[in-house]
C-alpha cells in the first residue's frame, strides 16, 4: 500500500493564527499532499476556544479534522457545535456526559481509515480522568478498525508527554504534544514505531508571550494580580509536523517539524481579514 502522510498544524491562536492557516494550509497541502490534515483549534477564538463559524472556516481551508484542549470549554456556544460536528474533537478523558467526543475514525477521499485521539494531561491541569487509562482503552478500540492512529496529547509538562509517548509506543502511529505553544527539538520515531514530538508549537504571533501581548503577561507576573490577556499581532508563524508511516502497518518512518514565517510586511492584510 505504500506510505501515508499526516499533516498536523499546532495550536492556532486568535485572528493571526487563523490568518496564517488561511494563507498557508492550502499551499502546504498542495506541497506535501497529505492523506490527512489535522489542526488544533482550541485557541482560535481570541486565544480562548473555537466558535462554530471558525470551525467551519478551518474545514473550508482544507482541514480534515480539528483537535482541541482545555480551552475548548471557554465558550458555551461551542458545546452544541461539539455535538453537531464530529470532525471537532475535545479531550477524550473529560467525564462522560460532556458534549462531543474525544476519538473518532475518519475515511479520506482515497478510502483510507484513520483513527484520531485527543487526550489531555493532568499535571498542572484540571483533575480529569486518567489520560493513560483512557488512551489505552480507546487505542485498543481504534486498532480494531485501523492501524493508523494519530494522538494529540494536550498537556503541560514535558515529563507527562514523554511518559505517554513511551506508554503508547508501538500502539499508535504518532503522538504529538500541544498546549505549551513552544516548538521543541526532540522529534523522532520511537523504537516501537511511534512518531513523537513534545510540542508542535504555536500557529500565531511570536512577538508575544505564548501568543498574548507581552505587556499584560508581564504585568501579571510582576503584580501577581489578574490581568486581561489579548492576542498579539506581529511575527506571525505557522508551526506544523508531517508524519510519514507505512500505510499497511501504521508504523511511522519519519517525522518532520516545520516553522513557516509569514513576512511581517503582510500584517496590514490581517486588519481586513474576515474568515
Amino acid at each position: 500500500m505504500g506510505s501515508v502522510h499526516i499533516l498536523f498544524v499546532g495550536d492556532v491562536v486568535g485572528k493571526p493564527g487563523r490568518w496564517a492557516t488561511y494563507h498557508m494550509l492550502p499551499r502546504l497541502k498542495q506541497q506535501f499532499r497529505p492523506d490527512m490534515t489535522i489542526v488544533n483549534v482550541e485557541n482560535s477564538a481570541s486565544g480562548f476556544g473555537c466558535t462554530r463559524k471558525m470551525g467551519d472556516a478551518f474545514l473550508r481551508w482544507c482541514a480534515d479534522i480539528m483537535t482541541s484542549g482545555n480551552h475548548i470549554w471557554d465558550r458555551m456556544e461551542t458545546q452544541p457545535y461539539l455535538n453537531d460536528e464530529n470532525r471537532l474533537l475535545r479531550p477524550a478523558n473529560y467525564p462522560k456526559g460532556n458534549a462531543g467526543v474525544g476519538c473518532q475514525t475518519f475515511i479520506n477521499e482515497q478510502g483510507m481509515t484513520f483513527g484520531v485521539l485527543n487526550i489531555q494531561g493532568r499535571v498542572f491541569m484540571p483533575p480529569i480522568d486518567c489520560p493513560f487509562a483512557v488512551a489505552s482503552d480507546l487505542v485498543a478500540e481504534l486498532r480494531k478498525q485501523t492501524p493508523i492512529i494519530f494522538v494529540d496529547f494536550h498537556a503541560e509538562t514535558t515529563s507527562e508527554k514523554q511518559a505517554m509517548g513511551r506508554y503508547l509506543d508501538g500502539r499508535v502511529t504518532a503522538l504529538v504534544g500541544t498546549h505549551t505553544h513552544v516548538q521543541t527539538a526532540d522529534e523522532h520515531v520511537k523504537p516501537g514505531g511511534t512518531a513523537y514530538i513534545t510540542d508542535v508549537g504555536m500557529t500565531g504571533p511570536y512577538d508575544s508571550i505564548i501568543g498574548m501581548n507581552y505587556q499584560g503577561a508581564l504585568k501579571r507576573f510582576l503584580t501577581a494580580l489578574p490581568e486581561r490577556f489579548t492576542v498579539a499581532e506581529h511575527d506571525v508563524r505557522l508551526a506544523a509536523v508531517l508524519v510519514t508511516a507505512d500505510a499497511e502497518t501504521g508504523t511511522a518512518t519519519r517525522i518532520q517539524k516545520f516553522m513557516f514565517n509569514l513576512d511581517d510586511g503582510l500584517s496590514p492584510s490581517l486588519k481586513g481579514f474576515k474568515d
